[in-house]
């Protein structure tokens, strides 16, 4: 009759076995996660290679039968083209002045709701919240609209401000903003009142100062949703000297014939204010992210 052994019946060999079993089981699954990251980046990435190399071939090339992967003749006129053919520094001007002011009214409307539900006891508080949260799922199609018709009658057809101030409240932001809130431990708040800070005095020196991962992942989201943004541009903005990056973009799409290679080389050009601002706050970004889903 066999027994089975308890670890203390367990050799010195025994057991160096049994770790190095473990440590290969380890190793070996994170290989396996490594080649399937490895894997899954490249078939995401080829879309942005696809583009970089066909904004630098020739208008016939990007028609071949069978396709080419790199150009035959590298045309790197195409940025001068498309460089002169709109006024792109307007473009970009007009789309960080937005931009900007979008991510700075988000900053403070969020944060001051997201403290709100957060921290004060207030009547009705959770019922709010849960109506506001539910306004995420409302698309901006069924709202498009009544928005149209508000900005007309408040005479911003034309102007910035119909693309800014609709976009300064964020469900999305006040709901991530309160769930990094609460896993900010009260002993501070505690401490803070003790000490004779007011409300608004613990929201800016504990809450605010505290919470730098979540607020720049609210920029980083807020950046690329405005930058990349072209339907609300679409419908406000009828003046050129008014439009976005994403607005001069359209206009090499035209009836009969649409400029891909010039489009590519302006999506390009495009992008890296996006690519620029995700890496140097990745670090920011995923431990905002991480950091949003823990309670005290």
């Amino acid at each position: 009759m066999t027994t089975i052994k308890n670890k203390k019946d367990f050799s010195a060999e025994e057991a160096i076995a049994l770790n190095n079993r473990k440590i290969l089981t380890r190793n070996f699954s994170r290989v396996v996660l490594y080649i399937f990251l490895a894997v899954s980046s490249f078939f995401m990435l080829v879309p942005f290679f696809w583009m970089i190399l066909s904004s630098l071939k020739t208008y016939r090339e990007l028609f071949l039968i069978p396709p080419s992967i790199f150009p035959n003749t590298w045309a790197f006129e195409n940025y001068v083209l498309m460089w002169g053919m709109s006024p792109w520094v307007l473009y970009f001007f007009n789309t960080a002045f937005i931009t900007v002011l979008t991510i700075l009214g988000q900053i403070v409307t969020c944060s001051l709701a997201a403290y709100a539900f957060a921290r004060l006891k207030f009547r009705g508080r959770d019922v709010i919240f849960y109506i506001f949260l539910g306004t995420m799922m409302i698309p901006f199609q069924t709202i498009m609209i009544p928005q149209f018709m508000i900005i007309r009658q408040l005479g911003w057809m034309n102007t910035h401000a119909a693309l800014i101030v609709p976009s300064i409240f964020s469900a999305f932001g006040t709901f991530m903003l309160r769930q990094f809130f609460l896993s900010i431990p009260r002993d501070l708040e505690d401490a803070a009142k003790i000490d004779g800070c007011s409300y608004p005095k613990i929201y800016y020196e504990i809450i605010m100062k505290n919470s730098v991962p979540a607020i720049m992942t609210l920029v980083i989201f807020t950046f690329m949703g405005t930058w990349n943004e072209f339907l609300r541009p679409l419908i406000f903005l009828q003046r050129q000297e008014l439009w976005t990056l994403s607005l001069g973009l359209a206009r090499f799409q035209g009836t009969y014939i649409t400029l891909w290679n010039q489009m590519m080389a302006g999506a390009l050009i495009t992008m890296i204010p996006v690519l620029l601002v995700f890496l140097f706050a990745q670090r920011y970004f995923v431990q905002g992210i991480v950091m949003s889903g823990i309670k005290e």
